[in-house]
């Protein structure tokens, strides 16, 4: 394949399928080393770049092991890939020292990457209502 729209579109199908299996060594391979996420966590103690992302889908794969991800449209031009995403995960672990509620909750949300060398360099995320917010769950914000 030499299209570089699609290797890149490539690189957010097989970051979402490692990341429903619970393969947090998907983050070295998907994610460049000077990562920038320009829509960063609200959630307190998350570390920037790369590290933040491994704790962050380490913290949801432990609470929602089922959780898994559709691809509703991927568009990808130059540099930039565009990824409209439905997850779906029922809470069965704990999260942030609240107990499972063993509830089913939707996320979905649009998503712009930034790709360089294979790699994410950049993302911006629009969401709707979050995971925490339909269980109920406050966590400290860092804003």
């Amino acid at each position: 394949m030499s299209d570089p729209a699609e290797r890149n579109k490539d690189v957010i199908r097989r970051l979402l399928a490692e990341v429903d299996r619970g393969n947090l060594d998907v983050v070295d391979t998907c994610y460049a080393p000077g990562y920038v996420d320009r829509t960063p966590s609200a959630i307190r103690g998350l570390a920037p770049g790369r590290d933040g992302v491994r704790k962050a889908f380490a913290l949801f794969h432990q609470a929602f092991p089922d959780t898994r991800h559709t691809i509703e449209d991927l568009v990808a031009e130059g540099d930039r890939v565009v990824a409209r995403i439905s997850a779906r995960g029922t809470h069965t672990g704990e999260l942030f020292g609240h107990a499972a509620t063993g509830r089913v909750v939707t996320l979905t949300g649009i998503t712009i990457y930034r790709l360089v060398d294979g790699q994410i360099a950049e993302r911006w995320a629009e969401h709707g209502l979050g995971v925490l917010e339909q269980l109920g769950i406050h966590v400290e914000s860092s804003r």
